[in-house]
């Protein structure tokens, strides 16, 4: 319940809205400068803690929301060309073998934290999913799991894989050269393109919703827009003010739902995090070491092809670089698909072996005054020390 006596209690909702508008555009314009790949969505969500934690009471619209999720998932079809395919293709066994090893990995170091009470199981399984931040995000709170806690393990991976991969471009890359791209923000739009995007994205969330598809707001129209847009029958059409709208919408929700205990827990689970999230990125960085030497791709394309970033992260750093652009995006989407698909049945799965061992460390021990007629076995006993952990 937000204090009646901070400052943004006693703003109208408009008042509020001003504000958080005006901090989102000046945090995400300044992470933006930064070279932070995430900055549209970090810096409103940034933004929304601080109203949320200082006593704002606005919130985001659930139509919203609902809309954002949407165009994510026509955002992500966008990104899937015929060159994606075919690279997957022709590698499959290697690039699938990856994107397992990837998964396992951030699920067994997501069961970890749970097993030590760091985190809530399926929480720390979502905030470590190496897939689209935003997108884990939406199918983590869809799937029960504590989307604020989520959010701060991903948005932090984030800044780790990012960091990390311009020290390499950097250090160990010669740059091309070439000039980064800048955005436009009210291009041309091919009003016949944008007005077939937005029909793949309602018929594919409809379709997603009759056959109750997991994350189907997403799901559906990137499955949908996937197939028609790499095979040339739509190109997906999406302006740029539109996916920075649908990015501050998501970061608002999320931030805007963060409570001074919720920060403070994620700031006493930070040194765990960190050091779950360098594990990570140090196993990836092994598989980059074992993709380059098969396929003889170059050290910063298989570092970037599987970093646990997500697809801007890459794609972000990678146009400076000499790469194989649709290389990393190929076992990045390959990824993302497959996390998306997975992803419920792990953290289902994680959580159920976190409540079985929870339950048998808390089992209670029989009573010595049992005797072996009455169905106590005279030489078992519960193990001396035995560990709790968190569902």
């Amino acid at each position: 319940m937000a204090d009646p006596r901070s400052p943004l209690a006693r703003l109208s909702r408009p008042g509020q809205w001003g504000v958080l508008l005006a901090a989102s555009i000046a945090l995400a314009a300044l992470l933006k400068l930064a070279g932070l790949p995430a900055a549209l969505m970090l810096g409103p969500m940034m933004a929304a803690i601080f109203v949320g934690v200082g006593g704002g009471t606005i919130r985001v619209h659930d139509f919203a929301q609902n809309a954002a999720q949407v165009v994510i998932g026509c955002m992500i079809a966008g990104t899937i060309t015929p060159a994606i395919i075919g690279t997957v293709l022709k590698e499959w066994p290697l690039c699938l073998g990856v994107v397992v090893a990837t998964v396992a990995a951030s699920s067994l170091l997501g069961w970890g934290l749970g097993r030590l009470r760091v985190i809530p199981g399926t929480t720390a399984v979502w905030g470590l999913s190496p897939g689209g931040a935003s997108v884990m995000v939406l199918m983590a709170e869809e799937f029960g799991a504590d989307g604020r806690l989520v959010a701060f393990m991903q948005y932090l991976r984030v800044v780790c894989v990012a960091g990390v991969a311009a020290v390499i471009a950097r250090f160990w890359v010669e740059p091309s050269g070439a000039a980064v791209h800048q955005t436009v923000w009210f291009p041309p739009v091919h009003w016949l393109n944008f007005a077939a995007t937005i029909a793949v994205a309602g018929f594919g969330a409809a379709l997603a919703r009759v056959s109750r598809m997991p994350a189907g707001l997403i799901f559906g129209p990137l499955v949908l827009g996937a197939a028609l847009h790499a095979t040339g029958v739509v190109a997906i059409e999406l302006p740029p003010c539109l996916l920075v709208t649908s990015f501050a919408i998501i970061g608002w929700r999320i931030g805007l739902a963060f409570t001074r205990p919720i920060l403070a827990h994620a700031a006493r689970t930070l040194p765990q995090t960190l050091m779950s999230i360098f594990a990570l990125i140090a196993f990836c960085g092994g598989l980059a070491v074992v993709l380059s030497a098969a396929l003889g791709v170059d050290p910063l394309t298989a570092y970037l092809a599987t970093s646990p970033g997500g697809l801007d992260s890459a794609a972000v750093i990678a146009a400076s670089s000499h790469v194989d652009l649709s290389f990393i995006m190929a076992l990045q989407t390959l990824r993302a698909v497959i996390v998306m698909q997975l992803g419920p049945a792990i953290a289902r799965f994680v959580a159920r072996r976190l409540q079985q061992q929870t339950a048998a460390s808390e089992e209670p021990a029989p009573s010595v005054s049992e005797s072996p007629s009455e169905g106590a076995h005279p030489d078992r006993s519960p193990a001396p020390g035995a560990l709790s952990a968190g569902s």
